[in-house]
């Protein structure tokens, strides 16, 4: 699968197998590679051909700062999900009241990870289905040093209610960037069987597992709590809708990603 950016990918890569920075690799693109370093190249640049994607081919990717591990049992962590972490540290840094968080479906962990760093009082669960995916997640926790303030659990979105949990079974907030791409519509694209499945299949109409976690979500958000959803920008006014369905008296916005597209559902009590 062609890359939309062979010149950034290229520099990347080498910065990577030469262990300098990408902007050492544009300043000297002449510089000599050892028969190891030719070797990784040669290697990495097949990998790609084969269509594995870069982050993959790396084992790590940076999000919000922040440089994680990754494997191909994880989603590569993307831009736009930083408006939602940006989201989530504004609203926690705002009152130190609100410190109990829950990171549906964590993946990676990048999430849970970013909001550990910048609120460091912070008590949060981070689930996901895919035990893989969860120790993934903790390495980047060991990595990032926050393992200690993150409780991983695997689970279907969340443990059974109530549970024995160091949040007092209710969380402040929520945050979820659970699978939302239609099942067919997932079919048609690049993605498809090169990052997990798990991870994007978000059923018939891209809605099902953001559904049930709506449908269970009132019994785990603490008083004046938050919930913040990433979405798929042609569900936004379907999503907003079945928000309003789970929480008819709350605040409901959508917020729109950098490329001015419908991203996030935010619903505050």
């Amino acid at each position: 699968m062609p890359s939309d950016t062979p010149e950034l990918d290229s520099q990347v890569l080498l910065a990577h197998i030469l262990e300098k920075s990408r902007s050492w690799v544009a300043a000297h693109p002449k510089a000599p590679l050892t028969q190891p370093q030719l070797a990784s190249v040669e290697d990495a640049v097949s990998q790609l051909e084969s269509g594995e994607p870069l982050p993959y081919v790396l084992g790590h990717w940076e999000f919000y700062g922040l440089d994680f591990e990754l494997s191909p049992d994880v989603l590569i962590p993307r831009p736009e999900t930083e408006l939602l972490v940006e989201r989530a540290i504004k609203w926690l840094g705002a009152s130190s009241l609100r410190r109990t968080v829950a990171d549906v479906g964590t993946g990676s962990g990048c999430i849970a990870i970013s909001i550990a760093k910048h609120i460091s009082d912070a008590k949060i669960i981070a689930t996901d289905l895919s035990l893989p995916a969860l120790e993934v997640a903790r390495r980047n926790a060991c990595k990032h040093d926050v393992m200690k303030r993150i409780d991983f659990i695997q689970c279907d979105l969340l443990p059974p209610h109530p549970a024995s949990l160091p949040t007092d079974q209710h969380f402040d907030l929520i945050c979820a960037n659970l699978p939302y791409i239609p099942s067919q519509t997932l079919r048609e694209l690049p993605i498809y069987g090169r990052e997990p499945t798990l991870a994007l299949n978000g059923g018939a109409d891209g809605l099902d597992i953001l559904r049930r976690l709506l449908k269970i979500a009132p019994e785990w958000l603490a008083p004046k709590g938050m919930i913040l959803l990433e979405i798929e920008t042609s569900r936004s006014m379907s999503a907003v809708s079945l928000a309003y369905d789970a929480f008819d008296s709350a605040e409901i916005h959508l917020h729109k990603d950098l490329a001015g597209q419908d991203r996030l559902v935010e619903i505050m009590l």
